[in-house]
């Protein structure tokens, strides 16, 4: 008996040593750029389900990470701070988009770099912006019939010509 419990134990053991090992892989592999990168900002005004922690790309290669997101109180802005790799320089008139992954995917920040000469610089502001597009509204939009030009009463509107049922009866 006393021989199957250390049995136990030391499987146990193995289960949790991989379990750390596995964990210390992701952490050092995969997630944030390490904190040694630069952080710029940008201002959208829709961010749909964008969330800190998630990818920063370009050209689908991933190039940093989302670190926050705020409201700005004064404009209504979203206010995203993005943490970039040092060993990635991009151009000052760079575009941020938010996209997604899929129809139902997560979404990220895909950056367009631009043309400039001049690099983006630690703390400074995106000022090219596209903000997260809302597909369900969209196909909302789509599916959903035009309300009625008299008003929203939501009754059928009136014809313009009252039927006569004598009308070119006898004519």
């Amino acid at each position: 008996m006393a021989k199957e419990q250390w049995a136990e134990t030391a499987v146990g053991a193995v289960v949790i040593a991989a379990a750390v090992g596995f964990l210390a892989y992701s952490l050092t592999v995969g997630g944030k750029t390490g904190g040694h990168g630069y952080e710029v900002k940008a201002r959208f005004g829709q961010v749909g389900s964008l969330a800190p922690g998630a990818v920063v790309s370009v050209a689908g290669v991933k190039v940093g990470t989302v670190s926050s997101i705020t409201l700005d109180p004064k404009t209504y802005l979203a206010v995203v701070k993005l943490d970039l790799d040092a060993k990635t320089p991009l151009p000052a008139d760079s575009v941020a988009k938010i996209t997604s992954d899929g129809l139902l995917g997560g979404q990220h920040v895909t950056i367009e770099p631009g043309g400039s000469t001049d690099n983006l610089k630690p703390g400074s502001d995106i000022q090219n912006t596209q903000g997260a597009v809302d597909l369900f509204g969209l196909v909302g939009q789509f599916l959903r019939p035009p309300a009625p030009a008299g008003g929203a009463s939501g009754s059928a509107p009136a014809p313009a010509v009252a039927p006569d049922a004598k009308a070119g009866a006898g004519a």
